[in-house]
Order: structure tokens, then sequence, then C-alpha cells
């Protein structure tokens, strides 16, 4: 396999460890609830604030979720050891946070991109939330601020971190990587992977090394990446970043860095620990994770279908290429789709629809209708402008197509009434129509467009453009 370079004969690497909050009703290790948006400091007790005296029980239904993604990632799902992770910072009372460390749930799998690409899964491994802090000051950084806030109401929450091998090598790849990864979890119904909540947050690690090295350079990890499009600025920016000083003799530190969506940069946080200074050592609470082979089978065989194979079988009933199905799986489309088409819809117009017309939802439109719709256009019954009418009024009401159509007053010119007035502008214009049969396709839109707003829109343009082709040869 060929190397992909990123600038100047050198080529980007970067894993990514992507944080998703499971969709349980209550948080990993209490009875707290697992709500977005509520008052802070609200949904807390002794057990996810720290207090003394207080002891973590394990959420059996995010223990379930995360087994149910290892599966779907091609991870071996393992005995599983909980590990108190060390650190001193104000966002975890207790100062140190439950997670996974030698011994996770989830190992050594893979994720295959729509692109055929396939990037390694080293561990999906579960743990609890942070607090969120809110720094006060010109900053917006710890450093500098003038006061921070603490809302514990999201510590606590289960999360599976997803740690990907450092396979990725464009910038397209890493966001690919993402979007597959956010509708697996979406397919599973483990999260509700809401990037513009924190349901899903990115940690970029990004190095670069000259094309003919195969050596790791030294890394950074971006922090908390909240979109794909800042994903991507945020990878371009630091692998230039690193090139950079390679180029003027110097090297990168190893450490956390921050994106600035408004200054498009990123900026140091604090240099980078290694798992020895987390200082880990399993968790004295909580009893290893030993899931029988009966469980995993269980779970394997209650997987949904996955993207991949949504978009394979969408393939397969379109005929379409593979772009298409892209879309509308990602958009949540296909199952509508496959549905039109079983009710006869005519497969062109169908992804046509959804992917040019329909990008922010159906609203009321059914199958049965788009289906319908898509016959009339194809019998003649309708014009394509008079479809797109018609599938305004099927998104905001609902209703049958053809009903929609009589009331509305919409019926297409017949063929001999277009041709009558063809012939008509061509004796009113004679010098239009001799630059057009000379070849000048620029004056075909002057005819079209006189027709059409003779008939209000309601000719088909496709037997316009058949009647002007068909009497400039005769002439």
């Amino acid at each position: 396999m060929s190397k992909v370079t990123f600038k100047d004969n050198w080529e980007l690497i970067v894993g990514l460890e992507v944080h998703a909050e499971l969709a349980t009703r209550t948080k990993l290790f209490c009875g707290c609830l697992n709500e977005f948006g509520n008052e802070p400091n609200t949904n807390v007790c002794p057990v996810c604030l720290g207090l003394p005296g207080s002891l973590p029980v394990v959420n059996e239904q995010a223990v379930y979720f995360a087994m149910r993604l290892g599966e779907a990632v091609n991870c071996s799902v393992n005995r599983s050891v909980f590990a108190r992770k060390n650190y001193f910072y104000p966002d975890m009372p207790k100062d140190y946070q439950i997670s996974q460390y030698d011994l996770p749930t989830n190992t050594n799998g893979y994720l295959d991109l729509p692109e055929g690409k396939r990037i390694g899964i080293e561990r999906a491994h579960i743990e609890e939330d942070t607090g969120k802090t809110t720094h006060k000051g010109e900053s917006g950084r710890i450093s500098g601020a003038d006061y921070s806030l603490v809302d514990y109401n999201r510590a606590g929450v289960p999360l599976i971190e997803i740690v990907s091998q450092p396979d990725i090598r464009t910038v397209d790849q890493a966001k690919s990587y993402v979007s597959e990864l956010r509708q697996i979890l979406l397919a599973l119904e483990v999260s509700d992977a809401k990037m513009e909540e924190g349901s899903i947050r990115v940690d970029a690690n990004v190095s670069v090394r000259p094309i003919d090295e195969s050596d790791l350079r030294t890394r950074c990890e971006i922090k908390n990446v909240n979109s794909l499009r800042s994903l991507g600025r945020a990878i371009e920016y630091e692998a230039n970043r690193h090139i950079n000083l390679y180029d003027n003799g110097e090297s990168p530190t190893q450490e956390t860095r921050h994106w600035d969506e408004i200054s498009g940069r990123t900026r140091p946080g604090r240099s980078k620990e290694d798992a020895e200074d987390y200082r880990y050592f399993p968790e004295p609470d909580l009893v290893p994770l030993n899931p029988s082979a009966a469980e995993l089978k269980l779970i394997k065989d209650g997987l949904p279908n996955l993207p991949a194979q949504r978009r394979k079988n969408l393939m397969d009933i379109l005929g379409s290429d593979a772009n298409d199905a892209v879309i509308l799986v990602e958009r949540e489309h296909d199952a509508f789709a496959v549905d039109a088409i079983e009710l006869g819809g005519v497969k062109e117009s169908i992804a046509k629809y959804l992917i040019n017309n329909l990008a922010d939802g159906m609203g009321d439109l059914s199958p049965k209708a788009l289906a319908e719709l898509t016959q009339m256009e194809a019998n003649g019954d309708v014009t394509s402008t008079q479809a797109r009418k018609i599938l305004v009024e099927l998104v905001a009401n609902g209703g049958a197509p053809g009903e929609i159509a009589e009331h509305l007053g919409l019926e297409t010119i017949d063929a001999d009434a277009i041709e009558k007035m063809v012939l008509e502008l061509i004796g009113e214009h004679p010098n239009e129509w001799g630059r057009y049969r000379d070849g000048d396709k620029k004056v075909q839109g002057f005819f079209v467009g006189q027709i059409m707003k003779a008939t209000s829109g309601q000719a088909d343009g496709k037997i316009i453009n058949q009647i002007l082709s068909e009497h400039a040869k005769a002439q």
C-alpha cells in the first residue's frame, strides 16, 4: 500500500480517542440522572461528589452498552477490571477517575471506512465522565482566569472511550472515522451521539514524519474537539505546525493542546502525561467484569444492521453509486428509500429527491406518497418543476400527490401544444433560431424560458428540448 503524503513529502499520522457518553438513565456508579441541560449541580449525590464513605455500584446497562459496541467494531470482549486514574483537577471531586487500564472491556478491533480504509481500534474501555469547568476571564482557560465555575452534573456519567490505532493518514479519513463511529453508536442505540451537546468529544493525537521513515515521532494531543469541521481544521493546523518546527531545526514537545475555533489555531495546555503519571491501580470497591460466552453470543446475535451493511443493501436495491448510499445512510434516510422503492417508486428519482430536496427531513411525507409522485413524473403526468411543487406540499401537510396536483391545477401541456408554441417562436425570432440551428446552445435557454413563461411552468422541459432539436435537424 502506498503512503499518503500530507505536505512537502511529510506524512500525517493521526490516532483518535473518541469519548461517547452512554445513553443510560442514570450515571455509571450511582442513581443520579444522566440528563443534559439541567440546572448546575442538581444531578449529584455523595457517590459522584466523592464524599467520604460513599461506595460505587456498577450500572449494568452501561456495561451491556459497552460490550454491544465492542462486538459491533470487531473487538475481543474481555474480562475487565476497573482502575483508579489519579489526577488532581477540580472537575473530579474525588481527585481520581474510575476508568479501565491494563484490562479494558474491549480490545483489538477495527472499523472499515466507507472508502475502504481499515482503521485499527486498540481498545474501547468504560469510564466515568468528569464535571464541566467554566473559566471566566479573557483567556477562557484556567491559566489567567478571574475565577472558575464547576458543574458536577456530568461527573460520573458513563463513557465509552474508543482509542484508534495511529492508522489515519488524511484529514478526510479522520472525519470519516468519527462520522462512521457516530452512525454505529446511533444504530446500536447506546448513545445519542450529539456532538453539539458534548455526547461525543474527540481527542486527536497528531504527529508527522518524512514519508521514508517508519518510526513514530513526537505527538501532541488536541483535546475535546466537538465538530467534524473543527477536527479537520485542528489536525491540519497542528500537522503544519509540526512540519514548520522540523523545517526550522526544532521539534514539538509532547503536550496536550486546545483548539481555538475563532483564531483557527491550537494553543498549549499542559505537558502530556504518560500512564505512570496517573498512578493507576485496581479500584478496590468494584469487582471484575467477566462476561460469559453465552452472554456475548446473545449480544452479537442481537446487533442491528450496521451502516456498512445498510450501504451495501441500499446499493444492491438502488443500483446507484456508493456516494448516494453513503449520504442516505448518514442521514438515516435509507429505510425510507427502501420502503418507497418497494411501493413502486422510481429508484433514480427516489434517491434524487432524498439527497437533493429532502436533506432537512421528510416532514409529513410518506414513502407511499413519494413513490406515487415519482411514478407521476415518470409517466409524464407532471413535469419535474410541478413535481417539486407537489413535494413541498407533501412535506408540509402530507396527502396524496394526485389530489394535490388537481388542487393546485397542475397538469402537463401535451406535445402537440408545445410544438405549436415552438413554431410560433421560431417565426417570431428568426435571428435567435438561426443562431440555435448553427450550434449556439446558449440560445436554447431563451426558447425554453419563453415557453415556460407562457405555460406558467407547466410544460415539460424535456419535451421542449426534444422538439427544438428535431426542428433544428429538419431544417
